[in-house]
Protein backbone atom coordinates (compact mmCIF):
# COMPACT_ATOMS: atom_id res chain seq x y z
CA UNK A 1 0.00 0.00 0.00
CA UNK A 2 1.27 3.09 -1.25
CA UNK A 3 0.33 6.52 1.22
CA UNK A 4 -0.89 9.74 -0.12
CA UNK A 5 0.45 12.87 1.07
CA UNK A 6 -2.22 13.40 3.46
CA UNK A 7 -2.33 10.59 4.63
CA UNK A 8 1.73 9.94 5.41
CA UNK A 9 1.62 13.75 6.91
CA UNK A 10 -0.80 11.99 9.29
CA UNK A 11 1.35 9.46 10.40
CA UNK A 12 3.92 11.52 10.73
CA UNK A 13 1.98 14.26 13.22
CA UNK A 14 0.88 11.48 14.78
CA UNK A 15 4.90 10.07 15.59
CA UNK A 16 5.33 13.38 16.30
CA UNK A 17 3.15 13.58 18.76
CA UNK A 18 4.61 10.94 20.80
CA UNK A 19 7.49 12.21 21.38
CA UNK A 20 8.52 13.00 24.92
CA UNK A 21 10.08 16.55 26.17
CA UNK A 22 11.66 16.98 29.51
CA UNK A 23 9.27 19.25 31.53
CA UNK A 24 12.47 20.96 33.00
CA UNK A 25 13.74 23.34 33.02
CA UNK A 26 10.92 25.07 31.57
CA UNK A 27 12.54 27.77 30.04
CA UNK A 28 14.69 25.61 27.82
CA UNK A 29 12.14 23.04 26.22
CA UNK A 30 8.75 24.61 26.83
CA UNK A 31 10.03 27.02 23.49
CA UNK A 32 10.93 23.68 21.94
CA UNK A 33 7.40 22.62 22.45
CA UNK A 34 5.81 26.13 21.11
CA UNK A 35 8.08 25.58 17.93
CA UNK A 36 7.60 22.66 17.00
CA UNK A 37 3.76 22.63 17.64
CA UNK A 38 3.56 25.78 15.51
CA UNK A 39 2.08 24.50 12.72
CA UNK A 40 4.33 24.33 9.33
CA UNK A 41 3.65 22.60 6.06
CA UNK A 42 6.52 20.01 7.50
CA UNK A 43 7.56 19.76 4.06
CA UNK A 44 10.69 18.48 4.60
CA UNK A 45 9.65 15.72 6.63
CA UNK A 46 7.30 14.57 4.18
CA UNK A 47 9.41 14.25 1.56
CA UNK A 48 11.62 12.46 2.99
CA UNK A 49 9.14 9.83 4.21
CA UNK A 50 7.59 10.04 0.37
CA UNK A 51 10.85 9.15 -1.09
CA UNK A 52 11.73 6.69 1.28
CA UNK A 53 8.26 4.85 0.21
CA UNK A 54 9.06 5.33 -3.52
CA UNK A 55 12.13 2.97 -3.20
CA UNK A 56 9.67 0.92 -0.82
CA UNK A 57 11.04 1.94 2.60
CA UNK A 58 9.35 1.57 5.59
CA UNK A 59 7.87 4.50 6.90
CA UNK A 60 8.27 3.90 10.64
CA UNK A 61 12.11 3.03 10.23
CA UNK A 62 12.73 6.28 8.36
CA UNK A 63 10.45 8.41 10.93
CA UNK A 64 13.33 9.48 13.37
CA UNK A 65 15.11 10.75 10.43
CA UNK A 66 11.96 12.55 9.25
CA UNK A 67 11.16 13.62 12.82
CA UNK A 68 15.43 15.24 12.57
CA UNK A 69 14.99 17.03 9.27
CA UNK A 70 11.79 18.93 11.02
CA UNK A 71 13.63 19.45 14.26
CA UNK A 72 16.59 21.00 12.56
CA UNK A 73 14.49 23.14 10.28
CA UNK A 74 12.35 24.63 13.08
CA UNK A 75 16.01 25.05 14.74
CA UNK A 76 17.08 27.33 11.87
CA UNK A 77 13.69 29.02 12.33
CA UNK A 78 14.72 30.24 16.02
CA UNK A 79 17.91 31.64 15.21
CA UNK A 80 16.76 33.33 11.70
CA UNK A 81 14.32 35.22 13.58
CA UNK A 82 17.15 36.65 16.33
CA UNK A 83 19.08 37.49 13.26
CA UNK A 84 16.01 39.30 11.49
CA UNK A 85 14.86 40.78 14.64
CA UNK A 86 11.37 39.01 13.95
CA UNK A 87 8.45 39.87 16.14
CA UNK A 88 5.52 36.88 14.29
CA UNK A 89 6.60 33.35 13.10
CA UNK A 90 3.67 31.53 11.60
CA UNK A 91 1.19 33.90 12.98
CA UNK A 92 2.17 33.76 16.60
CA UNK A 93 5.06 35.70 18.63
CA UNK A 94 8.30 34.16 17.55
CA UNK A 95 10.24 32.42 20.72
CA UNK A 96 12.56 35.44 20.11
CA UNK A 97 9.64 37.84 21.02
CA UNK A 98 8.18 35.89 23.90
CA UNK A 99 10.89 34.68 25.51
CA UNK A 100 13.91 36.56 24.49
CA UNK A 101 17.31 36.31 22.03
CA UNK A 102 19.20 34.77 24.77
CA UNK A 103 16.17 31.68 25.55
CA UNK A 104 16.10 31.37 21.62
CA UNK A 105 19.86 30.76 21.47
CA UNK A 106 19.71 28.27 23.29
CA UNK A 107 16.53 26.52 22.92
CA UNK A 108 17.92 26.43 19.43
CA UNK A 109 21.19 25.13 19.87
CA UNK A 110 19.20 22.42 22.10
CA UNK A 111 16.80 21.67 19.47
CA UNK A 112 20.23 21.14 17.09
CA UNK A 113 21.33 18.35 19.99
CA UNK A 114 17.59 16.83 19.75
CA UNK A 115 17.82 16.72 16.06
CA UNK A 116 21.44 14.57 15.86
CA UNK A 117 19.77 12.29 19.01
CA UNK A 118 16.35 11.50 17.34
CA UNK A 119 18.69 10.60 13.82
CA UNK A 120 20.71 8.19 15.86
CA UNK A 121 17.71 5.98 16.64
CA UNK A 122 17.41 5.04 12.60
CA UNK A 123 19.15 1.63 11.95
CA UNK A 124 22.97 1.58 12.45
CA UNK A 125 24.30 -0.17 9.35
CA UNK A 126 22.82 3.39 7.78
CA UNK A 127 23.58 5.64 10.41
CA UNK A 128 27.00 7.14 9.40
CA UNK A 129 26.39 7.83 5.90
CA UNK A 130 23.11 9.47 7.53
CA UNK A 131 24.90 11.44 10.06
CA UNK A 132 28.14 12.54 7.16
CA UNK A 133 24.57 13.61 4.75
CA UNK A 134 22.78 15.52 7.96
CA UNK A 135 26.00 16.93 9.09
CA UNK A 136 26.54 18.32 4.87
CA UNK A 137 23.15 19.47 4.87
CA UNK A 138 22.97 21.58 7.78
CA UNK A 139 26.39 23.13 7.03
CA UNK A 140 25.10 23.89 3.69
CA UNK A 141 22.26 25.99 5.10
CA UNK A 142 24.56 27.55 7.64
CA UNK A 143 26.71 28.96 4.37
CA UNK A 144 23.76 29.96 2.59
CA UNK A 145 22.82 32.03 5.69
CA UNK A 146 25.73 33.74 5.81
CA UNK A 147 25.60 34.36 2.07
CA UNK A 148 22.21 35.98 3.07
CA UNK A 149 23.62 38.16 5.32
CA UNK A 150 26.58 38.91 3.08
CA UNK A 151 24.61 40.35 0.27
CA UNK A 152 23.01 42.86 2.81
CA UNK A 153 26.35 44.63 2.71
CA UNK A 154 27.10 44.06 -1.35
CA UNK A 155 25.98 47.32 -3.98
CA UNK A 156 25.97 44.34 -6.41
CA UNK A 157 25.05 40.51 -6.60
CA UNK A 158 24.60 38.64 -9.53
CA UNK A 159 21.78 36.25 -10.78
CA UNK A 160 24.75 33.41 -10.43
CA UNK A 161 25.80 34.43 -6.81
CA UNK A 162 22.20 34.79 -5.93
CA UNK A 163 21.09 31.36 -7.03
CA UNK A 164 23.63 29.81 -5.63
CA UNK A 165 22.70 31.12 -2.22
CA UNK A 166 19.14 29.80 -2.31
CA UNK A 167 20.15 26.80 -3.78
CA UNK A 168 22.23 26.43 -0.60
CA UNK A 169 20.07 28.21 2.25
CA UNK A 170 16.84 26.66 0.80
CA UNK A 171 16.78 23.63 -1.36
CA UNK A 172 19.94 22.34 0.67
CA UNK A 173 16.92 21.24 3.17
CA UNK A 174 14.35 19.67 0.75
CA UNK A 175 17.51 17.92 -1.20
CA UNK A 176 19.15 16.38 2.03
CA UNK A 177 15.65 15.18 3.40
CA UNK A 178 15.13 13.69 -0.46
CA UNK A 179 18.52 12.08 -0.41
CA UNK A 180 18.67 10.41 2.89
CA UNK A 181 14.95 8.77 2.56
CA UNK A 182 16.42 7.33 -0.34
CA UNK A 183 19.73 6.01 1.01
CA UNK A 184 17.19 4.63 4.25
CA UNK A 185 15.28 2.71 1.54
CA UNK A 186 18.37 1.24 -0.03
CA UNK A 187 18.00 3.38 -3.66
CA UNK A 188 20.79 2.81 -6.17
CA UNK A 189 23.11 5.75 -6.23
CA UNK A 190 22.25 7.35 -9.35
CA UNK A 191 18.49 7.51 -8.26
CA UNK A 192 20.19 8.94 -5.17
CA UNK A 193 21.84 11.36 -6.95
CA UNK A 194 18.60 12.10 -9.24
CA UNK A 195 16.39 12.64 -6.74
CA UNK A 196 18.99 15.17 -5.01
CA UNK A 197 18.66 16.94 -8.43
CA UNK A 198 14.92 16.68 -8.38
CA UNK A 199 14.65 18.41 -4.71
CA UNK A 200 16.66 21.28 -5.29
CA UNK A 201 15.61 22.58 -8.54
CA UNK A 202 12.40 21.90 -7.18
CA UNK A 203 13.24 24.29 -3.96
CA UNK A 204 14.84 26.79 -6.54
CA UNK A 205 11.67 26.88 -7.87
CA UNK A 206 10.16 27.61 -4.50
CA UNK A 207 12.24 30.14 -3.48
CA UNK A 208 11.77 32.14 -6.62
CA UNK A 209 7.87 31.30 -6.07
CA UNK A 210 8.28 32.91 -2.36
CA UNK A 211 10.23 36.16 -3.61
CA UNK A 212 7.56 36.70 -6.40
CA UNK A 213 4.74 36.41 -4.09
CA UNK A 214 6.44 38.80 -1.78
CA UNK A 215 6.00 41.21 -4.16
CA UNK A 216 3.23 40.70 -6.70
CA UNK A 217 1.13 38.25 -4.00
CA UNK A 218 -2.21 38.40 -2.44
CA UNK A 219 -2.37 39.40 0.67
CA UNK A 220 -4.71 36.14 1.29
CA UNK A 221 -1.85 34.99 1.71
CA UNK A 222 -1.01 35.37 4.94
CA UNK A 223 2.11 37.32 4.14
CA UNK A 224 3.03 40.74 4.40
CA UNK A 225 3.46 41.70 0.76
CA UNK A 226 6.40 44.34 -0.49
CA UNK A 227 8.28 43.39 2.93
CA UNK A 228 11.31 42.33 0.87
CA UNK A 229 10.94 45.42 -0.94
CA UNK A 230 10.67 47.45 2.38
CA UNK A 231 14.23 45.72 3.73
CA UNK A 232 15.81 46.19 0.67
CA UNK A 233 16.46 43.02 0.58
CA UNK A 234 18.33 40.91 -2.41
CA UNK A 235 15.60 39.03 -4.17
CA UNK A 236 15.33 37.37 -7.48
CA UNK A 237 13.82 40.43 -8.74
CA UNK A 238 15.68 43.04 -7.17
CA UNK A 239 19.24 41.32 -8.40
CA UNK A 240 17.77 41.10 -11.62
CA UNK A 241 16.18 44.53 -12.19
CA UNK A 242 19.82 45.82 -10.66
CA UNK A 243 21.17 43.73 -13.48
CA UNK A 244 18.88 45.20 -16.18
CA UNK A 245 17.97 48.51 -14.66
CA UNK A 246 19.74 52.15 -16.05
CA UNK A 247 21.97 53.86 -13.29
CA UNK A 248 18.20 56.37 -12.11
CA UNK A 249 16.53 52.79 -11.60
CA UNK A 250 19.60 51.91 -9.56
CA UNK A 251 19.73 55.04 -7.11
CA UNK A 252 15.89 53.98 -6.96
CA UNK A 253 16.45 50.31 -6.14
CA UNK A 254 18.92 51.06 -3.33
CA UNK A 255 17.49 54.11 -1.77
CA UNK A 256 13.43 53.57 -2.02
CA UNK A 257 13.48 51.12 1.22
CA UNK A 258 15.20 53.98 3.63
CA UNK A 259 13.55 56.68 1.85
CA UNK A 260 12.07 58.18 5.08
CA UNK A 261 10.05 60.86 3.31
CA UNK A 262 7.87 58.45 1.59
CA UNK A 263 4.90 55.46 3.01
CA UNK A 264 5.48 52.04 3.15
CA UNK A 265 2.85 51.89 0.04
CA UNK A 266 4.86 54.85 -1.61
CA UNK A 267 7.92 52.30 -1.48
CA UNK A 268 6.18 49.49 -2.42
CA UNK A 269 5.04 51.13 -5.70
CA UNK A 270 7.83 52.75 -6.48
CA UNK A 271 10.32 50.03 -6.55
CA UNK A 272 7.49 47.76 -7.92
CA UNK A 273 6.92 50.37 -10.89
CA UNK A 274 10.56 49.44 -11.93
CA UNK A 275 10.23 45.85 -11.88
CA UNK A 276 7.47 46.82 -14.26
CA UNK A 277 9.53 48.65 -16.77
CA UNK A 278 11.94 45.63 -16.89
CA UNK A 279 9.37 43.09 -16.77
CA UNK A 280 10.82 41.28 -13.82
CA UNK A 281 8.44 38.86 -12.85
CA UNK A 282 7.77 37.53 -16.38
CA UNK A 283 11.41 36.51 -16.06
CA UNK A 284 11.12 35.28 -12.40
CA UNK A 285 7.76 33.23 -13.64
CA UNK A 286 9.50 32.14 -16.40
CA UNK A 287 12.51 30.80 -14.22
CA UNK A 288 10.35 29.40 -11.93
CA UNK A 289 8.40 27.24 -14.50
CA UNK A 290 11.55 26.26 -15.80
CA UNK A 291 12.78 24.44 -12.39
CA UNK A 292 9.36 22.93 -11.94
CA UNK A 293 9.86 21.50 -15.19
CA UNK A 294 13.14 20.32 -14.37
CA UNK A 295 12.43 18.83 -11.45
CA UNK A 296 9.35 16.92 -12.90
CA UNK A 297 11.54 15.74 -15.98
CA UNK A 298 14.66 14.30 -13.58
CA UNK A 299 11.65 12.36 -11.39
CA UNK A 300 10.36 10.60 -14.46
CA UNK A 301 13.99 9.52 -14.96
CA UNK A 302 13.53 7.19 -11.24
CA UNK A 303 14.01 3.76 -11.86
CA UNK A 304 10.86 3.01 -10.14
CA UNK A 305 7.16 2.33 -11.72
CA UNK A 306 4.83 5.80 -12.57
CA UNK A 307 2.77 4.40 -9.51
CA UNK A 308 5.70 5.36 -6.70
CA UNK A 309 6.86 8.30 -8.68
CA UNK A 310 3.23 9.98 -8.49
CA UNK A 311 3.21 10.66 -4.74
CA UNK A 312 6.73 12.45 -5.06
CA UNK A 313 4.65 14.38 -8.18
CA UNK A 314 1.57 15.28 -6.55
CA UNK A 315 3.96 16.80 -3.12
CA UNK A 316 6.20 18.56 -5.93
CA UNK A 317 2.64 20.11 -7.42
CA UNK A 318 0.99 20.80 -4.11
CA UNK A 319 4.31 22.79 -2.69
CA UNK A 320 3.99 25.15 -5.81
CA UNK A 321 -0.05 25.27 -6.10
CA UNK A 322 -0.42 23.65 -9.34
CA UNK A 323 -2.89 21.42 -10.43
CA UNK A 324 -0.84 19.16 -12.85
Amino acid sequence: MLYTNEQMLDLFEGYLSQAETPAEPELLYSPIVYSMSGGGKRLRPLLLLLTAQAFGGDASAVMPAAVAVEVFHNFTLLHDDIMDNADMRRGKPSVYKRWGANVAILSGDAMMICAYKTLSKISPDKLPRVVDMFSSMALQVCEGQQYDMDFEKKRKVSVVDYIQMIESKTSALLSGAATIGAVLADAGEEDVRRIHRFATELGLAFQLQDDLLDSYGDVMLGKKIGGDILEGKQTYLMVQAMSLASEPQREILRTTHSDASLTDGEKIERVRAVYDSLGVARMTEQQISLRFERALGVLDTLSIGADRREPLAEFARNLMGRKR
